[in-house]
């Protein structure tokens, strides 16, 4: 109603105020059909698992629970067959979407808007994703790999 006030200057009188009435509502309806479509967010059991995942790291004050770990030399990790296999199995601990946004964007090197339209999502739900991700297997990576030394 408030669209048709605002447009009623537009109004041609070529049709009948109820046709164009439901005109407006049918361009309404389909604007919000396109905008779920495009704001399509995690699942429920998805976003319940990062979430906990990401609560138990931090304390109330939004502090890490432990400091990340030393890593020693990357580069040096990164030429390790065992690393990779641990990165891998991490992976697929992780939500099968987390997972895939984390590989389009870090291995494959795909841009924002290549992501955000492969998957139909926002550029803020895609780094939502990334950081919970990145959360995740930092997690996860210093409990199989580097065997759960904190500092």
């Amino acid at each position: 109603m408030l669209a048709a006030y605002a447009g009623r200057e537009k109004f041609a009188r070529t049709s009948s105020v109820k046709t164009w009435l439901t005109g407006i509502l049918k361009h309404k309806i389909i604007d919000v059909i396109r905008r779920k479509s495009r704001e399509q967010t995690l699942s429920a059991d998805d976003d319940d698992v990062e979430s906990g995942v990401v609560d138990a790291m931090f304390k109330a004050d939004g502090h890490w629970q432990h400091m990340p770990a030393n890593w020693g030399d990357p580069a040096q990790a990164l030429e390790s067959r065992n690393f990779w296999q641990i990165f891998e199995l991490c992976s697929k601990l992780m939500p099968e979407r987390t997972a895939r946004v984390f590989m389009l964007r870090e291995v494959m090197e795909l841009t924002t808007e290549e992501i955000c339209q492969e998957l139909a999502i926002t550029p803020t739900n895609l780094w939502v994703m990334l950081h919970r991700a990145r959360l995740s297997l930092r997690e996860c990576l210093e409990i199989k790999w580097f065997g759960g030394t904190k500092k």
